[in-house]
């Protein structure tokens, strides 16, 4: 089933992604769901990255994408609206957390995640249980599996 779906609903931000293939995995996941993406800069490459190109296809919309040139502008810009740090770290799931249909999900970078005095700062931490021998999902994969229980909380 299709249907038209506005930016009215959670959002899913990325902490100076580093791998453009996820990243762009991610722009097609927030373009199929009618989902923000919002993006803080600095990213570790560029939207014309041949391997960008090759994995956003055609799901690509500028105009869809909200950048922050840094951290400190993008939480400046969610006063009035909670975000949620996805991170192996935290003690909640996913699925026992109680989404808001303004929440913002934070994904951190591929590599090293969010800085530790981020870490600190975000009131709001849930994550995805996994095999205890096992290190992390795939940042694509993970932001799909979270997204997916926000909108199934908040929008449906």
């Amino acid at each position: 089933m299709t249907h038209k779906i506005s930016y009215s609903g959670p959002k899913i931000a990325l902490y100076q992604p580093d791998i453009p293939q996820n990243t762009a995995a991610i722009v097609r996941t927030c373009s199929c769901l009618g989902v923000q993406l919002e993006i803080i800069e600095p990213c570790g490459f560029l939207l014309s990255d041949s391997r960008f190109k090759r994995v956003v296809m055609d799901y690509m919309d500028i105009s869809s994408i909200k950048f922050y040139k840094s951290y400190e502008e993008f939480v400046e810009s969610k006063k009035s609206e909670r975000i949620i740090l996805a991170t192996t770290k935290a003690k909640d799931i996913y699925t026992d957390f109680n989404f808001k249909k303004d929440d913002t999900l934070l994904f951190g970078r591929e590599s090293s995640g969010v800085p530790e005095s981020l870490h600190k700062s975000i009131k709001f931490k849930i994550k995805i249980p996994m095999n205890e021998n096992k290190r992390s999902l795939n940042l694509a994969t993970s932001a799909a599996i979270i997204i997916s229980e926000s909108l199934r909380q908040t929008l449906y």
